[in-house]
């Protein structure tokens, strides 16, 4: 465990509003002045007229200037105690409120302004447990936020995740871990998952979609199914255990792709894991007039910035166009999105217009979003990112 940093507040840089943000996040603009504060540190925050506004991690480089994470006044503050109170919450909510524990042990443990962190999310694997950064100041907090989780989870093993866009974009650079890749083993609704702690995505299984793995499950037994952009096999994995007659597994990672073929030794079951691209998969199925009666289509973010939102867009129509081209008369489709800055509502216009290209017609029955450790802050909606959409195409 290395040294702990930031154990208390005294003589914190002070930074001063020109006006108050509507949600946790200030930018440049609404900055008035800003005393001798490094990127990466907490400052001590005061409004307009210098009254206490609360404390924030401050980084100029950044696109979000101030990450303020608390309301408390900054000459009273203590990082320490702030931590191990958020991270008690947040591990009661998921054990006493949620009753996780009883289905699985594998989910979120700390959901970004959610659970009043902002610029980290930390999900557990049996006794892995994995940060994933989103920020400087987060990232020079971790041996705080280790040691407020080894409060709970004291045989813990700990592992750190940042995509490369966001060490550059923040400013700080991983440490790589040492040693092989660490392996562990999941269960959540009585189906298992393997999981590397130093590869793949995020922070190596999307535990966001447990609920929805579970209920598009209900629909597969003696149907074929496709599962898009299928990662280590989660959709696909769910629907063979629960009768599937046959299922595919399309995924462009060739590791993560044999891993979905591991995942399904592991579970008994059999599937067909096909490294390709999912694009030039559906077009060379449509060609040989291939039909699935439960398709799930699952891409990783095609919206991750406004300059590629209109990309993206085209992406999420063409994506959803072609699979509904893939799905029986009377089978179903379970379409998802994991961009922020796409909404539901919209989502749901992209689909429409989707199904009308493809010459489908769709009875939409369900939408949903993550898991509930997951949650959204009211006044950070934009936490609210998955959707997912299931249709019956007629």
């Amino acid at each position: 465990m290395a040294e702990k940093i930031f154990s208390t507040a005294g003589g914190l840089p002070k930074v001063k509003l020109s006006h108050a943000p509507a949600g946790p996040n200030a930018f440049k603009r609404m900055i008035d002045t800003c005393d001798r504060a490094e990127p990466g540190q907490m400052v001590a925050v005061y409004d307009k007229n210098n009254n206490p506004y609360g404390v924030a991690i401050y980084n100029p480089r950044s696109q979000i200037t101030l990450r303020i994470f608390t309301r408390q006044n900054p000459e009273e503050f203590q990082i320490d105690d702030f931590l191990e109170e958020r991270v008690g919450r947040a591990v009661a909510f998921r054990r006493d409120v949620l009753k996780l524990p009883q289905t699985t042990d594998a989910y979120r443990l700390i959901h970004d302004f959610a659970d009043g962190l902002p610029g980290i999310t930390v999900d557990i694997y049996k006794d892995q447990i994995a940060l994933e950064f989103y920020s400087l100041g987060m990232y020079r907090l971790w041996p705080n936020i280790e040691a407020a989780f080894k409060k709970h989870f004291p045989e813990a093993s700990f592992h750190h995740r940042a995509t490369a866009y966001t060490q550059d974009m923040e400013g700080f650079t991983l440490k790589p871990e040492d040693g092989p890749g660490r392996k562990t083993r999941i269960t959540e609704n009585g189906v298992q998952f393997e999981i590397n702690m130093k590869s793949g995505y995020k922070t190596g299984f999307f535990c966001d979609q447990r609920d929805n793995r579970l209920y598009t499950s209900s629909f597969a037994a003696g149907r074929t199914m496709l599962d898009l952009c299928a990662y280590t096999g989660g959709f696909g994995i769910y629907g063979a255990k629960a009768g599937a007659s046959a299922v595919t597994c399309v995924e462009l990672d060739a590791e993560a792709s044999e891993l979905s073929k591991r995942n399904a030794n592991i579970n008994k079951v059999k599937i067909d894991p096909v490294c390709a691209d999912a694009f030039t998969y559906m077009r060379q199925m449509l060609e040989l007039k291939r039909k699935y009666g439960l398709v799930v289509l699952d891409p990783y973010k095609l919206v991750s910035n406004r300059e590629e939102r209109d990309k993206g867009i085209f992406k999420y129509r063409d994506f959803n166009r072609i699979a509904l081209s893939l799905v029986e008369p009377g089978g179903i489709f379970v379409t998802c999105s994991c961009s922020g800055m796409v909404s539901m509502e919209e989502f749901s216009f992209i689909l429409r217009g989707a199904a009308s290209n493809a010459g489908r017609k769709l009875q939409i029955f369900k939408k949903a979003g993550a898991g509930p450790d997951h949650p959204v802050a009211a006044d950070y909606p934009e936490g609210e990112y998955l959707k997912a959409i299931w249709a019956r195409v007629l």
